[in-house]
């Protein structure tokens, strides 16, 4: 009888323990599902059309139906900016915009970077070039994805070339000047009529500061203090010479490309030539230093130029060293609330659920679909194959190096470097000032160095 009566408690008790707890469970100690937001994604870009991203558009909306719609505007490159910055100091801006590589210092404040339960650094530093995570990264924090990167490379006239009797393309600087002098005629009255390399000068060389850059940094130059606090490119940098002799590398590389453009052995350019794209159309020069997206214009400007693209000469080709040129895109950290209509109601949107699925999209986007992803679309993939632009995903840029016209881009694209511009706009102009005065005499390459390097130093302690 006793056991009985024990057997009855003990039902009974495990009873009101299961009641208690199906009780407590819908009183909120049982998560409750995230909430979903109806989504609009709104994307500012350049370059390219928005047909180039529709695949893309679909392919994440059906993989993630609370993404209502993903709309692209392509800008113009002359206003961009300036509509950029109005647009997100209105509050009215895209949620997902394009920012150039060397722009975040000033941007900082008008975006914000991913969490990593988004993605993670060690991915992104596997996925992307090293570039991308020296210019993108910064205490951690990543806050731009590219779809492309872009390097310089050597175009040079082949016709040209077999004229001279010149077999290959330089390989390194000292070939490059050596083959300089035998592809440049001048005339009896000392006018060059046909060009060896546009070098040497600041305004009629398109990317002239970017070529000057990537010979400092491939002399070892130190452009800046570690604290980005003052600028150092008119410094020495222990670098000494044959003799023992202590150098200057900044001033050693604004030397060599200078020389270019005054009277001498390696004469060769001056301000009065044609601008340098032009020049080379019109079959009166060798060899130009270029991004990729300068292949197109060349060609329909001149479609029956006999021109290639090489890799760009080094200084040292035990540790090659490129330049690139290139975009990301960011997503905005302040915008105004918005309120999104699904079905009969809106619905107010918090903006951190904003910022969260703008980066999942930038995710999908950009980055290297894992094993385990829903979707197998891979969206850069897709984008390299439509637009033939070298990639800055190291996966995609395996299967471009043997491409005939991006090749030599993708494969500079591993080897790029550069250096952190607290305002790059200011600082080409300071560059290309800096060429300027050495080429008409106003100033020596030693104070126009120091002068430039005044300047730069100035805009960091103004930040």
């Amino acid at each position: 009888m006793e056991k009985k009566s024990i057997n009855k408690f003990h039902i009974a008790g495990v009873f009101l323990v299961i009641i208690a707890l199906i009780f407590l469970s819908g009183c909120g100690l049982k998560p409750t599902p995230e909430k979903r937001y109806p989504i609009k994604l709104e994307i500012w870009g350049l370059f390219d059309d928005s047909d180039t991203f529709l695949g893309t558009f679909e392919a994440y909306q059906k993989s993630n139906p609370n993404v209502l719609s993903i709309s692209y505007k392509k800008l113009s490159p002359d206003t961009y900016k300036k509509e950029l910055v109005e647009a997100l100091a209105s509050g009215q801006g895209p949620d997902i915009f394009l920012i150039q590589n060397t722009w975040l210092p000033s941007f900082m404040d008008k975006i914000t970077p991913v969490t990593a339960d988004i993605l993670t650094e060690q991915k992104f530093r596997s996925d992307f070039v090293d570039v991308v995570a020296a210019d993108f990264i910064d205490q951690g924090k990543i806050y731009a994805v590219p779809l492309s990167v872009d390097t310089l490379g050597l175009y040079y006239n082949k016709d040209l070339f077999n004229q001279a009797g010149i077999t290959s393309p330089p390989a390194t600087w000292d070939d490059f000047a050596e083959d300089v002098k035998k592809l440049t005629k001048i005339d009896g009255i000392g006018r060059i009529q046909q060009a060896g390399a546009a070098i040497g000068t600041a305004y009629n060389i398109n990317r002239s500061t970017d070529v000057l850059t990537l010979l400092m940094l491939q002399n070892g130059t130190k452009m800046t203090d570690d604290r980005q606090s003052r600028a150092l490119f008119d410094q020495g940098g222990g670098k000494r010479d044959s003799n023992g002799k202590s150098v200057i590398p900044g001033l050693e590389t604004l030397n060599f490309y200078t020389q270019f453009a005054k009277a001498g052995t390696f004469y060769t350019w001056n301000k009065e030539m044609h601008y340098s794209t032009d020049a080379f159309s019109e079959n009166n020069l060798a060899m130009m230093l270029n991004y990729s997206w300068q292949i197109p214009t060349i060609r329909n400007k001149a479609p029956k130029l006999n021109f290639a693209v090489a890799p760009i000469p080094q200084l040292n080709p035990s540790t090659p060293i490129n330049f690139p040129n290139y975009w990301g895109f960011a997503v905005a950290k302040n915008k105004a609330e918005s309120s999104v209509t699904s079905g009969s109601q809106k619905v107010q949107v918090p903006d951190a659920v904003r910022v969260a699925e703008a980066w999942n999209f930038l995710k999908f986007l950009a980055a290297k679909p894992g094993a385990t992803e829903v979707s197998a679309f891979d969206a850069a993939a897709d984008y390299a194959q439509k637009t033939n632009k070298p990639a800055a995903r190291r996966d995609l840029i395996e299967k471009q190096k043997t491409d005939t016209d991006i090749g030599v881009f993708a494969q500079g694209n591993l080897i790029a470097k550069d250096w952190r511009e607290v305002d790059p706009i200011a600082i080409e102009s300071i560059f290309a000032s800096m060429i300027d005065s050495v080429n008409s005499g106003s100033a020596t390459s030693m104070d126009a160095l120091k002068s430039a390097s005044a300047q730069v130093t100035q805009l960091m302690n103004n930040r």
